[in-house]
């Protein structure tokens, strides 16, 4: 191991040595987890882990529907970041890398540092790093070079973000990475910000592919969560919320058990009784009809005369 390796797990094991190392940074927390909780050394050379064939075909389809979504993110994103020496990949909730983007140059590069599909960079098995610690956390995160919890990564630096399903829980992690030590702490907050919004936008495409039969209210973007979107059945039932839009209106995990009004869901219920509702569906329908009160009742399967005086009791006339 060469002599930065070395210091490095040198600087590892002291960090973690000290009393008050995981109130000093996140990062420090972080290797603490890994020695601690996961009972890794961050000299070790062992073999990288890795999901091959079968396995990965299996991973692969169990996230059909995520992978729909995210594959032309992924190319846009690559795009945007694959001529500067990076790498584009996402994750599954296991750490397992689903798929990837690199040049044809360094690919073989990205390979050997275990940034292709199949590895596994979950916390547990290579301790801190992007994908893993993002996983862990639930939020953005840029893990430089020296970050790494394990010496074999030192030469690496990862700018991730969690991607959050349909039902607001974590699903995968968007992670991009770079072996050039040129890339330092200000680009990495650039490419940080570019993943971030790849990630909202893989988010907002799962979940509309997710609830392709619904209806979609958008709600609005939260800043750091995303764009919180309802998807809504023809009852105008609340069926399905994206993470922000659990957070917007108080879901919660489990405030969808069952579907909702999605009035009640927005706090602005509409009045309760068989009135309302009859009122609401004669003016509908006569919406539908500019205003002509006897296609309106053709549509409605009712007599003109019988519309009429559903109008006058519920004070549509006039």
């Amino acid at each position: 191991m060469s002599g930065n390796r070395v210091r490095h797990s040198d600087h590892v094991l002291k960090t973690i040595q000290s009393d008050r190392a995981a109130a000093q940074s996140a990062v420090a927390a972080s290797w603490c987890r890994s020695a601690y909780r996961h009972g890794l050394d961050p000299a070790t050379h062992r073999r990288r882990d890795r999901v091959e064939n079968t396995g990965l075909i299996e991973r692969r389809q169990a996230n059909e529907t995520l992978l729909a979504a995210a594959n032309p993110v992924l190319d846009n994103l690559f795009n945007n970041v694959g001529r500067s020496g990076c790498c584009v990949i996402l994750s599954d909730i296991d750490g397992i890398v689903l798929e990837s983007r690199a040049t044809a140059g360094e690919r073989a590069l990205f390979d050997a540092m275990g940034l292709a599909a199949g590895a596994e960079w979950s916390e547990q098995a290579e301790g801190t790093n992007g994908i893993g610690t993002c996983l862990i956390e639930g939020r953005p995160v840029a893990i430089l070079r020296h970050e790494h919890f394990s010496s074999r990564n030192v030469d690496i630096s990862c700018m991730d973000a969690p991607v959050f399903g349909p039902d607001g829980r974590l699903v995968a992690a968007l992670d991009v990475s770079t072996g050039r030590p040129e890339h330092g702490s200000e680009l990495a907050g650039m490419i940080l910000a570019l993943v971030q919004d790849a990630a909202r936008q893989i988010e907002r495409d799962y979940f509309c592919q997710h609830y392709a039969q619904a209806r979609i209210v958008y709600a609005g973007d939260e800043k750091t969560a995303g764009s919180a979107l309802l998807a809504v059945d023809k009852d105008d039932l609340v069926i399905g919320a994206t993470r922000a839009a659990r957070a917007r209106y108080g879901l919660g995990m489990s405030g969808l058990t069952a579907p909702r009004p999605l009035g009640d869901v927005m706090g602005m219920a509409d009045p309760v009784g068989l009135d309302a509702h009859e009122a609401k569906a004669l003016r509908q329908a006569l919406a539908r009809c500019d205003g002509n009160v006897s296609a309106a009742a053709r549509e409605l399967g009712i007599g003109r005369a019988t519309m009429y005086r559903r109008m006058e009791r519920l004070g549509l006339l006039g």
